[in-house]
């Protein structure tokens, strides 16, 4: 029985130390510091991402942040499956990984499951915003417009590949 009781720790163990890896940040970025959570709530319109299966085929994709009653931030994100024909939304939560003034966090959509937040690059007047998730194949441009001017979103893109992301595989979505 002690055996048994090993092994499992040690799973545990092993499944936590991996699971704690999807809330990391890719290597050679930074979070932005100076970062204020109550300025960042509200809605936000997704200009551009990654392809990934979890938004796959959605259009007028935004995402809206609120707080919670326990101190977390509340994730509504929404967007129109075109296949479907119908929209969809998802509810998540958003923690902060360490010190509340550093734009890097961790959402979570599936129960203990959380991937990284991390945000690169922030207009001062929270207009736009570049975040990268744990790794290099996570990448979002946000807006508060539904429509980005288009040298921002060239600048962002420009420094999205400067990190190593493949913009060249970009969605751009329509909203």
């Amino acid at each position: 029985m002690r055996l048994y009781k090993k092994l499992f720790y040690g799973w545990m163990s092993g499944l936590a130390l991996l699971l704690s890896g999807c809330v990391g940040i890719p290597d050679g970025i930074t979070p932005v510091k100076g970062f204020h959570v109550e300025r960042y709530l509200g809605k936000w319109y997704e200009v551009a991402r990654l392809d990934h299966s979890f938004e796959r085929g959605l259009e007028q994709v935004s995402a809206e942040y609120s707080p919670r009653d326990d101190g977390d931030i509340r994730v509504i994100n929404r967007g129109y499956n075109t296949a479907k024909q119908q929209w969809e939304e998802a509810e998540g939560r958003a923690k902060f990984v360490g010190a509340k003034d550093v734009g890097q966090l961790k959402v979570s959509f599936f129960g203990p499951f959380y991937g990284g937040y991390n945000i690169v690059e922030l207009d001062p007047n929270y207009q736009y915003v570049l975040i990268a998730g744990n790794d290099r194949d996570y990448l979002w441009v946000l807006s508060r417009t539904p429509q980005l001017d288009a040298a921002v979103q060239q600048r962002l893109v420009d420094k999205a590949k400067s990190l190593g992301f493949a913009t060249d595989k970009l969605i751009f979505v329509k909203q």
